[in-house]
């Protein structure tokens, strides 16, 4: 059961799709079911906060730090340009606010409100939850569980997925926001890239470092480098002198180019985008009515106004000069927007720094922290302040708002591409996000760093993001910062070929790490190729996911709800209906503890097309598990299966499966397949049975 209670006079977002009776709020006596629940008050803005049992555990938040339990620190939802995810950011790139709270008394809780919101789950008082923001307009979305989610699915024949709390409650908002993007099945395949491929030899050294090796590969990404002075839509002219001919000899590779996009349209006059966006008046203002200026990548740029549906279709309909050049997928980035500095906070900055040497003609340490302080001008939240969008009409300050501009960026994208290519999915995927962008694309998280506690990150995020309806994510493999390692590598590769996106990149001035760039090449190879035999089935529990508002990655707890220990348990994932997954995320390791909440059948692979069989009992089991081997759990009553090794997507053999499971037992496996391209899912889709 969903119930919508309004605050003041909200923010029109589109984060949901559903139609619900709003319940107006200008008393706490007005909303009697969710103060059953918390306290609720409206002085010095909104607040909700209420007291937690011990055993409650609070999930959601999507992309947001530390664990899938998010007990025990405080989040803040603002979108936010940080490359160093370490355990005391309180933001990250994307900004969920979904929770629920598992206990006695199980609910979820939605805020559409696209500003700062603040989550402290037991940071300020350890068994107290507040949510609290500035301002007052918002609607609050309450689920509770449907009263069939009660049996714990534990107890439920091997094959079934009932319905616990934490699923019912998910399926339902799930459902209130909408069917989560679906891409073109190419973009299962591994995407290689790098911050620093420059030109057209570069392009083609990778690809022949892939395919001469036999490394399976199936997308280039081209960052900043390819465009002419990191123009949005432009080319460079002598670096890719003709990328229609590149993209077309890539095609007869198996390979597609993706391309990024920025938010931030460089200010130069001749440069028709930056004409055009200033003469329709299509970029964000400051509050005299001047176009805004903020340092990005080109220098000095204009953001265009992504909340002002005019100029939403403008910056969309652009995509197609590449897509007219065979691009069929992009990514979205510095859509926080990212900022480098502002020329008000340049300004201000300026003058700050002469005040403090005025008077300090040796600088103490004081005068000297002072200095480094007033220069830390990147992504400075007195920005947001200073520019504004026009919504239908109305003039609102980009504060207030900030959550949503990835979240436009991208919508633009997708919604021309319905005109572009009617009947054609296109990869897209953005860095900065809201709730409800998970519609029109996938995220990546964003610019991490070459640390294993990265990989548990990537690993915990998982889930979290698929409650939020982000099916179509992943990690940068290997980290995007820092240098990465050849067992680093290794282990993120052994878990990323589970993750929908897949893709291998790093940033200029770090070791290369293309997989052709280490020894040992046959151990990456054999891990690439399990991930091709995979994607009949990650490509299909994907789309069912999709379909069904459903989740992709399980916590444990949520299929396991009676077992303490697997409510524990973080680091394990369900994985479709048939795996559970325990992946490697520490150095120098041969292997790792795993617990089985119920009998499973360990498979071990030493190589794409061999491996090892063994059925384990339910409780912990130590399992050995080499670098160059992939683990996974397979669940009681069901099938994996898995197509010959390929080389490229468009290789994929759906004719010839080898099952894994129970042989003899008569087990059927629901496999979805289609065309892989069009958009007429409903008419080309079918499903096969596949029995062993």
């Amino acid at each position: 059961m969903i119930q919508k209670f309004r605050f003041g006079t909200p923010i029109k977002t589109d984060a949901t799709v559903a139609e619900l009776p709003v319940i107006p709020v200008t008393a706490a006596k007005d909303a009697a079911a969710l103060t059953k629940f918390f306290r609720l008050s409206l002085e010095n803005g909104f607040s909700l906060s209420l007291a937690m049992d011990d055993a409650d555990a609070v999930y959601g938040l999507g992309e947001a730090n530390r664990g899938i339990n998010k007990r025990g620190y405080k989040y803040v939802s603002c979108c936010t340009d940080d490359p160093n995810h370490t355990e005391d950011k309180v933001s990250l790139y994307g900004a969920h606010n979904f929770i629920m709270l598992i206990g006695q008394e199980s609910f979820g809780l939605f805020l559409d409100y696209p500003a700062d919101i603040c989550f402290d789950i037991g940071y300020t008082k350890q068994n107290e939850l507040t949510i609290s923001t500035d301002g007052t307009d918002l609607d609050v979305y309450l689920i509770t569980a449907e009263e069939s989610a009660t049996a714990a699915p534990s107890s439920r024949p091997a094959g079934n997925f009932a319905e616990s709390a934490a699923l019912s409650i998910v399926r339902q908002f799930r459902t209130l926001i909408g069917h989560s993007y679906i891409p073109p099945r190419w973009a299962f395949g591994y995407i290689q890239s790098r911050w620093g491929y420059m030109d057209e030899k570069d392009i083609r050294r990778v690809a022949k470092g892939y395919r001469d090796n036999h490394l399976p590969l199936d997308s280039i990404s081209m960052d900043i480098d390819y465009m002419e002075d990191y123009k949005d839509f432009t080319v460079h002219p002598e670096r890719f002198p003709d990328l229609a001919a590149l993209s077309a000899e890539m095609k007869e590779q198996g390979l597609h180019f993706v391309p990024i996009i920025d938010a931030g349209v460089k200010i130069e006059p001749g440069y028709d985008v930056y004409e055009d966006g200033v003469k329709n008046n299509y970029f964000c203002k400051r509050a005299d009515g001047t176009d805004f200026v903020a340092g990005v990548w080109p220098g000095k740029t204009h953001f265009p106004d992504f909340l002002n549906a005019d100029a939403r279709k403008w910056f969309g309909d652009l995509y197609k000069r590449l897509i007219d050049a065979g691009i069929e997928g992009f990514w979205n980035d510095m859509n926080e927007p990212a900022i480098f500095y502002s020329e008000e906070g340049m300004e201000d900055a300026i003058t700050k720094a002469s005040e403090l040497m005025k008077s300090k003609d040796n600088p103490d340490l004081n005068t000297f922290w002072g200095m480094r302080d007033v220069f830390n001008i990147s992504n400075d939240h007195a920005d947001y302040k200073r520019f504004y969008h026009n919504m239908d009409g109305n003039k609102i300050r980009h504060d207030k708002v900030h959550n949503l501009y990835g979240f436009n960026m991208t919508r633009a994208a997708a919604e021309s591409f319905d005109t572009i290519c009617p009947n054609k999915r296109l990869l897209l995927f953005s860095r900065s996000s809201y709730i409800g962008m998970h519609r029109f694309g996938g995220i990546w998280t964003g610019d991490n760093q070459s640390w294993w506690s990265h990989l548990l990150l990537n690993i915990k995020m998982m889930p979290s993001l698929n409650m939020c309806g982000f099916l179509y994510s992943g990690a940068d493999l290997g980290g995007f910062g820092s240098h990465t390692t050849r067992d680093l590598l290794l282990r993120w590769l052994a878990f990323g070929i589970f993750t929908p996106l897949m893709r291998n990149h790093a940033a200029l001035g770090t070791r290369e790490q293309e997989c052709y760039q280490f020894e040992g090449l046959d151990d990456f190879r054999e891990i690439l190729k399990l991930r091709y035999r995979l994607i009949p089935y990650l490509y299909s529990e994907f789309v069912k996911a999709a379909r069904n508002d459903a989740l992709l990655f399980t916590p444990l707890a949520f299929v396991f709800p009676q077992d303490k220990t697997a409510c524990e348990v973080e680091d394990q994932l369900l994985l479709g209906e048939s795996l559970m997954l325990a992946p490697v995320y520490q150095p120098n390791v041969s292997g790792r503890t795993v617990y089985l909440p119920e009998d499973m059948l360990f498979v071990k692979f030493t190589s794409a097309t061999e491996y090892s069989m063994e059925p384990m009992d339910a409780g912990w089991h130590y399992i050995g598990c080499a670098l160059n081997e992939v683990a996974l759990f397979l669940r009681k009553g069901h099938l994996l299966p898995l197509c010959p090794p390929c080389e490229c997507t468009k290789q994929l053999d759906y004719t010839s499966f080898e099952l894994i499971g129970e042989a003899g037992k008569g087990i059927s496996y629901e496999l979805y397949t289609d065309d892989g391209y069009t958009k007429n899912m409903e008419q080309e889709g079918k499903y096969v049975t596949l029995t062993l």
